[in-house]
């Protein structure tokens, strides 16, 4: 008797089964909520079609307008031309040759130039 009765102590009572009928009916009731969360993808830039080569139009752009400019950076021409930065620094370096801008930084990376002022008298 003392057995029986610490078996009904530690064994939880039996639960009825439920049918496959029963199953299939809670399954397609109940949702696990929204679901999986979706991640964003984030900001996409939009791809910009720079040129690789000069124009007649653009260099003359080149040689007008890049020598006012204050700053004058491999981005900037990117941006003010269109132009792709390997195009950029190889017009940055031959505006330099011509005299028609000054260095006023060199490092490996970045370059950057300004106009070039007549020496004074």
């Amino acid at each position: 008797m003392g057995l029986d009765r610490k078996k009904e102590l530690f064994t939880p009572p039996k639960t009825q089964q439920k049918t496959k009928e029963q199953k299939m009916a809670a399954a397609m009731a109940g949702g696990k909520g929204k679901g999986k969360k979706k991640w964003s993808k984030g900001k996409v830039r939009e791809k910009t079609a720079n040129k690789v080569l000069y124009d007649q139009e653009t260099y003359e752009r080149l040689l007008v307008e890049v020598p006012k400019m204050k700053l004058i950076t491999a981005s900037a021409i990117v941006e003010r031309l269109k132009v792709n930065a390997a195009l950029a620094r190889a017009s940055i370096h031959e505006l330099e040759e011509n005299g028609s801008i000054s260095k006023v930084l060199g490092h490996h990376s970045q370059l950057i130039f300004t106009r070039a002022v007549a020496a004074e008298e």
